[in-house]
């Protein structure tokens, strides 16, 4: 389900929906169909030293970053996909220059992100649509839920929230959803969980804010989540009374995206809220390959999501 958002530029609302205006010579294409690539690609990074990272693998590229640069590169081709979601990315920056320089008939035109200051993996995004403001949730402390320390102390983090961010994304001149990019903290410890959950309901909140003011808002979570579909993380996001519309899973919970070469679990999601599950085209969002299980590998340990919509005006 979707709100307007025909009005671009008009000042009887205090909408965001209605204040963003897309460029001057944008044009939107007539098909109604879009697609979302959602990849963790495996401390991905350029050949260039952030001065302000203070890390061994940032600092000295591996050898076979230009291999793997030209698979992914490749795979972008193949995947021919409108929004592209990555985690464990360097930048936006060196995602742009990367279309710029080797997709440059592709149609990328926006790019996003919320890098952390310390740390080189990050969540990015490039679309060929417009995109209006990015929330980024780095700056939040978020709690360990239900855990205690060794001192028996409950603890908070705000380190790796920095992995998370909010964006509006404008397929249509009249349909727009939120995009939400993720990659929650790794382990399988009590503790990683419980960071999870902290992160997970830091989103839930921010979420029922924007429900508040839109009923209808179509949502979408995407990345990788570092939980198993039926574990409690996920279910704060498919089975939350406290979530006022809740998500649904389209891809079958036996279908899996770790490691890429022998693949034995999920990790990696493409969440879809219940206002958008009619936009969802069925069988269209899925774990993909586009090589032989080697070839994936050396891109990278996760697979990739893949998932196509048809925008509805309602």
């Amino acid at each position: 389900m979707q709100e307007k958002t025909k009005s671009y530029g008009s000042t009887d609302s205090l909408s965001r929906n209605v204040v963003v205006v897309k460029p001057f010579d944008y044009s939107y294409d007539e098909d109604s169909v879009f697609s979302i690539l959602s990849w963790n690609v495996e401390h991905f990074i350029d050949n260039h030293d952030d001065p302000y990272i203070d890390n061994e693998r940032e600092d000295n590229p591996p050898e076979n970053m230009d291999l793997r640069l030209n698979l992914l590169i490749k795979s972008l081709k193949m995947a021919d996909a409108d929004i592209v979601v990555f985690q464990e990315f360097e930048s936006a920056k060196f995602l742009k220059q990367l279309a710029n320089d080797s997709l440059p008939q592709m149609g990328y035109l926006y790019f996003a992100d919320v890098p952390s200051h310390n740390w080189y993996m990050n969540v990015v995004v490039m679309s060929r649509f417009p995109m209006g403001v990015i929330r980024g949730y780095g700056s939040a402390t978020t709690p360990l839920v239900d855990y205690k320390g060794g001192n028996g102390l409950e603890e908070t983090q705000n380190q790796i929230n920095t992995r998370m961010w909010s964006i509006d994304v404008f397929p249509k001149e009249d349909y727009t959803f939120l995009l939400t990019g993720v990659h929650l903290k790794a382990g399988r410890s009590e503790r990683d969980e419980a960071m999870r959950k902290g992160q997970l309901n830091l989103l839930v909140s921010n979420f029922n804010e924007t429900l508040n003011i839109f009923p209808s808002k179509n949502m979408i979570v995407t990345g990788d989540l570092n939980a198993y579909p039926s574990s409690d993380e996920l279910a704060i996001l498919k089975n939350n009374n406290l979530l006022k519309n809740q998500f649904i899973d389209p891809v079958d919970s036996l279908l899996y995206s770790h490691p890429a070469d022998k693949p034995s679990r999920r990790l990696d999601y493409m969440l879809v809220n219940q206002n958008m599950a009619t936009e969802m085209i069925a069988g269209r969002i899925k774990v993909e390959n586009f090589f032989g299980p080697d070839t994936m590998r050396i891109i990278s340990d996760h697979l990739p999501v893949m998932g196509n919509f048809i925008s509805k005006d309602k």
